[in-house]
């Protein structure tokens, strides 16, 4: 698949995928013959993994660690499960905070529902 197809299929621009590659956010990806690249399944899954953890809020800088840990191989697999685990806390301490944010904006909606029922109802009586 090259880039172009890429980029509509997962809603991300190209500039983005060259980027994520260059810095080494996904593994290099596979290039054809002519040197352009040709997204294959296991590209694929990197470039869904990256898209994952960056729409966790998981910097650049981290996917980076973990590619990097993921070529020095199956020595490092402890050291990917620690990384994924820290951001996995932060992920869960920033998701807890969204639900806090979530109910008090629910709270405020249902508020002023009930003040629309009530006011409706006011007005129904006259």
């Amino acid at each position: 698949m090259k880039i172009n197809e890429v980029s509509k299929k997962y809603h991300i621009a190209s500039d983005t995928l060259r980027y994520w590659e260059r810095v080494g956010a996904i593994p290099a990806v596979t290039r054809d013959s002519a040197g352009y690249r040709n997204y294959d399944n296991e590209d694929l899954d990197w470039v869904s993994f990256a898209m994952c953890m960056r729409d966790a809020g998981v910097s650049v800088e981290y996917l980076i660690d973990y590619i990097s840990l993921f070529k020095q191989g199956k020595q490092t697999v402890q050291a990917r499960k620690d990384l994924l685990n820290d951001q996995l806390e932060i992920v869960s301490a920033r998701l807890a905070k969204m639900q806090k944010s979530y109910n008090k904006l629910k709270y405020k909606v249902d508020h002023y529902e009930k003040i629309d029922k009530d006011y409706e109802g006011k007005m129904g009586k006259h």
